[in-house]
């Protein structure tokens, strides 16, 4: 039987605007074709950020500015509010949703393929 982790809903309610980013490879020998993203990523009431994914080769910090997300990984829902943040590492795989009443908006932190 799958977890609920595995059987999150498809993405709805969430809007991505991208705030900056830095092309790594004349930054740092070895990172050709990857950037730092920033984005602000606001999930409105009843959204999900889904479905299951990972963060293999995409390492990441969130930080919360306004709301609460509920983080569902490992067969845990954790909530953060305002103020908290999680790390993003090859060994996360989860889905994020807001079950609050106002919009949750987080600063997502990434690096990414530049394709």
């Amino acid at each position: 039987m799958m977890s609920q982790d595995h059987t999150a809903p498809e993405t709805k309610g969430v809007k991505s605007e991208l705030l900056a980013t830095v092309d790594l490879g004349p930054e740092i020998e070895g990172m050709a074709g990857r950037q730092l993203r920033m984005r602000m990523v606001t999930i409105e009431p009843g959204g999900v950020f889904g479905p299951v994914h990972d963060h293999k080769g995409r390492p990441g910090l969130v930080y919360i500015l306004q709301g609460t997300i509920t983080d569902h990984r490992n067969g845990v829902a954790t909530d953060y509010g305002p103020g908290a943040g999680w790390p993003e590492d090859r060994e996360t795989l989860h889905w994020l949703e807001n079950r609050g009443t106002v919009p949750a908006v987080e600063i997502s932190v990434d690096i990414v393929s530049q394709e």
